[in-house]
């Protein structure tokens, strides 16, 4: 991967529902083809399990800018079933991002569409998933909006288009005529009609890391892994308890309600790692 690893590693890039299961993450390969691009679960488990009967390291990195925890702790799973088979060679990096660099990126955003137009509102949007990793964008909406450039700031959940018009039909509603759609993940492209007919004053912001900037982040998440796993660290421990206080299963107030302890594992994950903010 680049320059800074061994020509004989490996780099696997794992989507969810932030890069639409990885769909937004293809067009990397045309400025590093050497990455592997797939979904998790059984995708993810053929893809390590033929690498595995091969030489070299594998570095497996969760493309999550840290709304879907879950899905971290998932890819660990699949690791711990197949690292039998690649030991010493198999390693989890930490995930691509975290709630804090998807918060900078889209205050950066707010303060770019606010330059290009003070009065158009910021429309933050995702795909559907769950619960939980949905009310975590509505959360994010908030500090962008309270921390920002002073834009008006709402947030689209879609399982289809007609809910990004619901959005902007209430803006129009109260007086925002024109806004800026602004990916909270890795999507590069729409295929929304913007600026004709119900979208007439819309447009997409585009994506919200240059590819650069994207694989930047990569090669120093592969380094930083391939550094752990000399020291013999796999980083599939400190993976499998990366869902940890996300989700009702997790509610300490239910379980002090109910007079249960809780066991904290030691050691979260976390990246020290920063994003560059070139855009």
């Amino acid at each position: 991967m680049g320059q800074p690893t061994s020509m004989h590693t490996a780099v696997v890039l794992v989507g969810s529902h932030e890069s639409e299961n990885g769909a937004d993450l293809l067009s990397l390969r045309n400025d590093e083809p050497s990455v592997i691009v797939t979904a998790a679960g059984r995708p993810l488990h053929n893809v390590v399990a033929q690498l595995s009967a091969g030489e070299g390291q594998i570095v497996v990195i969760p493309m999550t800018f840290g709304r879907n925890p879950t899905f971290v702790a998932d890819t660990a799973k699949t690791l711990k079933w197949l690292s039998a088979g690649a030991e010493g060679r198999l390693v989890l990096a930490d995930a691509f991002g975290s709630i804090d660099h998807l918060t900078a990126w889209l205050r950066t955003a707010a303060s770019e569409v606010r330059k290009r137009d003070p009065e158009a509102a910021l429309v933050i949007s995702a795909d559907a998933a769950n619960p939980f990793d949905d009310a975590e964008l509505f959360r994010i909406a908030h500090l962008v909006r309270t921390h920002g450039a002073g834009n008006v700031v709402e947030v689209a959940v879609m399982n289809t288009e007609a809910d990004l018009l619901a959005v902007l039909d209430r803006l129009r509603l109260l007086g925002s005529d024109r806004a800026v759609v602004v990916p909270a993940g890795f999507q590069r492209e729409s295929s929304t009609a913007f600026g004709q007919d119900a979208f007439a004053g819309a447009q997409f912001y585009g994506p919200l890391m240059s590819s650069q900037a994207v694989l930047r982040v990569i090669r120093q998440r592969t380094r930083d892994a391939l550094h752990g796993l000399s020291h013999g660290r796999t980083g599939i421990p400190a993976g499998l308890q990366a869902d940890h206080g996300h989700g009702y299963a997790h509610s300490h107030a239910f379980e002090e309600s109910q007079g249960k302890g809780h066991n904290h594992p030691q050691g979260h994950s976390q990246s020290r790692s920063t994003l560059s903010h070139t855009h």
